[in-house]
């Protein structure tokens, strides 16, 4: 099963006030598998966020469908399994992080015999243990973004989403945040994220999916995404001299090894320009 499955959706906003239709997503598919990083790319107004609010019940599609591990998203059920981090995430400023996590955890129904310890637990996880006690009001950017984070996680959710997580972060901060989404891979999670930090998604993604003027312009893995058709490119290991301009004669008879063949790549930032250009 998938744990996020859109069907030719659609969203339309009618303009107040006037006779004009804004189409913000148009007939998009996409499949997101369980346990997999996935990032949603695009310039600002293609459509990243509208997906995202009509996956999360925020927003009717006006048409198409939209389902989180097989149950319509319109059902409130279906995100029982979600975690949600916004891009701009808001808490109250005069609570500590416990007193934060504490808050949603209650809001979410966790015992209060569990509910202490796994707040200990997230609160090691994203690397807030010297602010624990610490008001939320008195936080930087990246660590507003790491106790957003950590609250995303309170009911253990098997599926994270995560609207552009590392937003206004410092280097260091989105480094932390970039690891963490990697621990979450490693324990299960599946991970649906949108980001302008085309490195990073680089760095954390399985899959991508970039979106420009409110449709999927492309789809596929990174090595997918980002190969250079009709290149190879030949690593060889103990290559003797000479070996770079002999490499069709000599490659097999030089008693160089190849270590790997595959074909050569670009960086992620240059299929997102490429696919978003409206001019292409």
């Amino acid at each position: 099963m998938n744990a996020v499955t859109v069907e030719n959706l659609t969203k339309i906003y009618p303009v107040p006030m006037r006779r004009q239709r804004v189409v913000a997503v148009k007939n998009l598919s996409l499949a997101v598998k369980e346990g997999e990083v996935y990032g949603l790319l695009g310039p600002n107004g293609s459509g990243k966020s509208t997906t995202l609010k009509v996956l999360l019940g925020l927003v009717t599609p006006t048409k198409g469908e939209a389902a989180i591990f097989g149950k319509d998203s319109r059902d409130y059920q279906s995100r029982v399994e979600v975690g949600f981090l916004p891009e701009n995430p808001y808490f109250y400023k005069f609570l500590t992080a416990e007193e934060t996590l504490r808050f949603y955890g209650k809001i979410c129904g966790i015992p209060a015999r569990e509910l202490g310890s796994r707040i200990s637990d997230l609160i090691s996880l994203v690397g807030l243990e010297d602010a624990r006690h610490r008001r939320v009001g008195g936080f930087s950017k990246g660590m507003l973004q790491r106790i957003g984070l950590a609250q995303a996680l309170v009911q253990d959710p098997k599926l994270v989403v995560l609207d552009e997580p590392t937003a206004g972060v410092d280097p260091v901060g989105s480094r932390q945040i970039r690891d963490l989404i990697l621990d979450l891979k490693k324990r299960g999670k599946t991970v649906l994220l949108t980001s302008h930090l085309l490195g990073q998604v680089q760095e954390v993604c399985d899959r991508v999916g970039i979106m420009a003027r409110g449709e999927m312009v492309r789809e596929g893995s990174l090595d997918e995404l980002t190969a250079i058709e009709r290149q190879t490119e030949f690593v060889v290991e103990d290559a003797p001299d000479g070996l770079r301009e002999k490499i069709e004669e000599l490659v097999r008879g030089s008693g160089a090894r190849f270590v790997a063949a595959r074909r050569a790549q670009r960086d992620l930032e240059g299929v997102f320009l490429e696919s978003t250009n409206p001019k292409k």
